[in-house]
């Protein structure tokens, strides 16, 4: 790929060069014709070369290599089906039910969507509603809606650029402007795009406002960064001045607005709708298809996390209680407990990763083990003993640290399954393979989301109200007092 796109820049690249200095030495060489006429065919043969080159086939092959099929597509809206029907199952009068059927009933009939959805956009001002109404006067193809996007990189106002992109999403093609060369945002964007399958050409508008080396030059710049698939128009050219010389030596001058220069773009756009009309199709709706998956997803997760969040902390004190009242080393709080195994059939059972007793204490183990490994019982109860000599109640009281420690490393475990368990596809038959270095990644996430100060003052104090009658509290003040 990068060998054919150097000779491509090499070879136009050299084309111009021959055709600007010719231009530049024309009084100088005016004389050798012979030579003249060669190198001039060596220019206009380069640059006509270099224009063939610009034409731009990546999308189609995008296209093509994008293995979607109708099959393909109705399997995906079946997956997304299934997770709706079991949001339905969990939560039968969710509020998002009907919003979410309503939208599974509709990408069925996308499947034989004729009009082809095109999405105009680019940063402000670079002349995306006039190259709309340029190509509105000139029949592309039957069905075909252009629709032109709020402006993206908006530093104050309007939508986000994240608001602007979920709307892109929605087109089955996508024609992004520039006026220039890419900035690190638009260059960003374009590669979202990409990674979105999402057809695209980046149109290079209001190339005639550039000197003709500079426009080239901005051209293969842009073809160099996004491999080819790049066009260039000008969709409302500058006005000329017109002079005419009368016979009678009288001189009238006026301003000329040349037509739109989009010849190129439609062409490509004619051939990609009429050669991979049905293809533009399949591919939205499996993206459509795969947008509303997750968006079900995300309603079954949260039906499923208020659910498992009152078993962790129901877990958590019963740790709590257990290290409170039969204190061990906190390196061996997580490998001797049993209640967490339990906790992990619970919150299994929640997610549809049915565990036995030996697999959930498989879990529990693999847990207790990575967090050792990676020092967050060490962290933990260092942090956790910092915050009780800040308080009233210290370690004067007993197993107060590891009672609290307990709670501490269980609820991060139990919160840690549940970040690992949104993360798999429903109704899945075991749980037996776990991915450790997801959870492993997991686990330190959730650790450092749990690390605030804040948030651990919180739970101390309320761990701390749970092992300790008030009586005793106050007596444990008296005596620090005392020593005091």
């Amino acid at each position: 790929m990068v060998v054919k796109l150097q000779r491509p820049i090499l070879v136009g690249g050299l084309g111009l060069s021959f055709s600007l200095w010719m231009l530049d030495s024309w009084h100088d060489s005016i004389v050798q014709v012979g030579e003249f006429g060669l190198l001039s065919a060596l220019a206009v043969g380069g640059g006509l070369w270099l224009f063939q080159q610009n034409r731009p086939k990546d999308s189609l092959k995008q296209l093509n290599d994008m293995l979607v099929d109708r099959a393909t597509v109705e399997s995906a809206i079946a997956k997304t089906e299934t997770v709706i029907n079991q949001l339905a199952q969990e939560s039968e009068n969710h509020p998002a039910l009907q919003t979410l059927r309503e939208q599974i009933a509709q990408l069925l009939l996308e499947l034989d969507r004729q009009e082809i959805k095109v999405a105009v956009t680019g940063g402000k001002s670079v002349g995306k509603s006039t190259l709309i109404q340029a190509l509105k006067q000139i029949e592309i193809q039957n069905l075909v809606s252009l629709e032109e996007t709020t402006p993206l990189f908006r530093e104050t106002g309007g939508n986000s650029d994240a608001a602007v992109l979920a709307e892109v999403a929605k087109s089955d093609f996508v024609l992004f402007l520039t006026n220039g060369d890419l900035t690190d945002s638009e260059f960003q964007t374009l590669q979202q795009l990409k990674a979105a399958n999402q057809p695209t050409i980046l149109v290079f508008n209001k190339q005639d406002q550039y000197l003709a080396d500079e426009s080239a030059s901005i051209l293969l710049s842009l073809k160099q960064r996004m491999q080819g698939n790049v066009v260039a128009t000008a969709a409302s050219p500058i006005a000329i001045k017109v002079r005419k010389h009368e016979a009678d030596g009288a001189v009238q001058e006026w301003m000329e607005q040349p037509t739109a220069d989009i010849q190129q773009l439609t062409q490509h756009l004619g051939e990609v709708f009429a050669q991979q009309r049905q293809r533009l199709v399949w591919v939205t709706t499996m993206r459509k298809a795969g947008l509303l998956k997750a968006e079900a997803k995300n309603w079954l997760n949260g039906t499923r996390r208020d659910r498992a969040i009152p078993i962790i902390e129901q877990y958590q004190w019963i740790a709590a209680a257990a290290a409170f009242a039969n204190p061990v080393p906190a390196l061996d709080i997580l490998a001797t407990a049993a209640i967490n195994a339990q906790m992990v059939m619970d919150l299994g059972n929640i997610y549809q990763q049915k565990f036995s007793l030996e697999q959930a204490q498989t879990v529990a183990g693999t847990m207790g083990s990575l967090m050792l490994k990676l020092g967050l019982v060490e962290l933990s109860t260092k942090a956790i003993s910092t915050v009780l000599k800040s308080n009233a109640v210290t370690f004067v009281a007993g197993g107060v640290v590891q009672g609290v420690s307990a709670a501490y490393l269980t609820r991060v475990a139990g919160l840690s399954l549940v970040e690992y368990f949104q993360q798999q596809e429903i109704a899945i038959d075991s749980g037996t393979g776990l991915n450790l270095e997801n959870l492993r990644q997991t686990l330190q996430k959730v650790f450092q989301q749990n690390q605030q100060i804040g948030f651990l003052q919180g739970f101390v104090k309320q761990g701390v109200k749970r092992l300790l009658p008030e009586v005793q509290q106050v007596e444990v003040v008296g005596i620090q007092k005392a020593v005091g």
